[in-house]
């Protein structure tokens, strides 16, 4: 594990970055994908055909606000070396925002879509913090590697909070409590998991990145920072590129997670136990995906492992459209955990190789402005073809395909040297 690390961070430091994508990824994994989504759908609004809708509006307004901020946000973080404190800040915000949900019963559609657009904007701008620290923490060629450490992690992480909820759910049915009485118990739990999973974050993994701006500076200097970089943008041509393609796959898998448990329940006609048992298997094959192909990445290459990924995923849609009973849509919902895990780390390690080393938050602020990009885009395009087909989960399933296909013809164009050289000349 030493010899992936850059010189001068120990294993407890790259433990500690790790944590935090076990602490956040509960957040995901059960406000995001398996339990307040359907929630929100079948409690809060009741059940109504524009459910889904609402639901993926909400999150396109949270996603809006880190698209408009991320970039500004990373290059104050560069300028006065300050991307720890805003990931507190972050962190305290989805915090508060999950444990706020708990406040959302049937019919409180405003609590709902407030607390989840709170929630959500802070979970995106921590996200972005914390992946600007992989390229400080990992050696060159350990880059993959090191982001899959995180993301297998994560999934656990998301394993343990799915795992609480679960056995909650059982306990609360087994008396017979209703959805708007577990649910809300859920996301406290799902809050307090994060805050006490996240210390050893703040409490091990330095800031090594130096103040590039007086300190009294401002605001302003951000603001001058991400016009620098407008200006050059013809120079990080393959970053470009990179982002272009990242938003395209991403609004796939994006639609996936968002909607993986309303396709469950409205398409395979799954219980609320029998979605949550889902995705606990499906974080399981996503943390093992992470892990292995963390280190195929390495050996591989990126882009090869990337392009390997969206086939799965294209494999994954694909058997989904064509699943009639359980038995098939499992085996579409584990092939989609295997290419999730992958896609999600072989990316951010991209980025952390493409991104120059004094301005990492700020380039990590623009892929992170991609992927909510992409978290409005393919949410969206699924809710609005269930709405305009009158509920057919099956064509918007088949329709989120086309993202994993213009993904893979943008990526041809992506030369990773190139980029790197463009990179370390900044």
């Amino acid at each position: 594990m030493t010899a992936s690390l850059a010189p001068g961070v120990r294993r407890r430091e790259a433990w500690a970055w790790a944590m935090y994508d076990f602490a956040n990824s509960g957040y995901t994994t059960v406000v995001i994908t398996a339990v307040f989504n359907a929630y929100f759908v079948a409690v809060v609004a009741g059940g109504a055909d524009w459910g889904t809708l609402a639901w993926t509006s909400t999150l396109a307004i949270s996603y809006a606000l880190v698209i408009l901020s991320a970039p500004l946000l990373g290059a104050y973080a560069d300028a006065h070396a300050c991307k720890k404190r805003l990931l507190l800040l972050s962190t305290l915000g989805c915090v508060a925002g999950t444990a706020g949900l708990a406040l959302a019963g049937p019919g409180a559609l405003g609590i709902a879509m407030l607390f989840v657009v709170l929630s959500n904007f802070c979970f995106g701008s921590g996200e972005n913090l914390i992946a600007a620290f992989l390229p400080e923490i990992a050696r060159e060629g350990a880059i993959g590697r090191v982001s899959g450490w995180g993301w297998s992690l994560g999934y656990l992480g998301g394993l343990l909070s799915l795992g609480a909820s679960l056995a909650y759910v059982g306990w609360a049915q087994a008396r017979g409590d209703t959805a708007a009485q577990f649910v809300p118990v859920c996301m406290l739990l799902t809050a307090g998991l994060f805050a006490v999973a996240s210390l050893p974050t703040f409490l091990l993994l330095r800031e090594r990145s130096q103040p590039q701006a007086p300190s009294g500076a401002g605001a302003r200097v951000a603001f001058a920072r991400f016009a620098r970089t407008l200006g050059e943008a013809g120079r990080y041509r393959d970053l470009l590129r990179f982002l272009a393609c990242t938003l395209c796959y991403q609004a796939g898998i994006a639609a996936v997670v968002t909607l993986a448990a309303i396709y469950a329940d409205q398409a395979m006609g799954f219980s609320t136990q029998d979605t949550l048992l889902l995705i606990l298997l499906v974080n399981l094959t996503a943390a093992l995906g992470a892990l292995a192909f963390g280190y195929v990445q390495d050996r591989l290459g990126h882009l090869a492992t990337l392009r390997l990924t969206l086939c799965g995923w294209l494999l994954m849609v694909a058997l989904a459209w064509a699943a009639e009973g359980p038995p098939l849509f499992w085996l579409a919902a584990n092939v989609a955990g295997l290419c999730m895990g992958a896609s999600q780390s072989a990316g951010r390690a991209i980025v952390g190789l493409l991104a120059p080393p004094t301005r990492l938050a700020e380039f990590f602020g623009l892929w992170g402005q991609a992927v909510k990009l992409s978290s409005i885009l393919g949410p969206m395009t699924y809710g609005l073809t269930s709405w305009l087909s009158a509920g057919d989960h099956r064509l918007a399933i088949l329709l989120t395909g086309s993202y994993f296909v213009l993904g893979l013809l943008i990526l041809a164009g992506v030369d990773l040297e190139r980029g790197r050289r463009a990179a370390l000349g900044d």
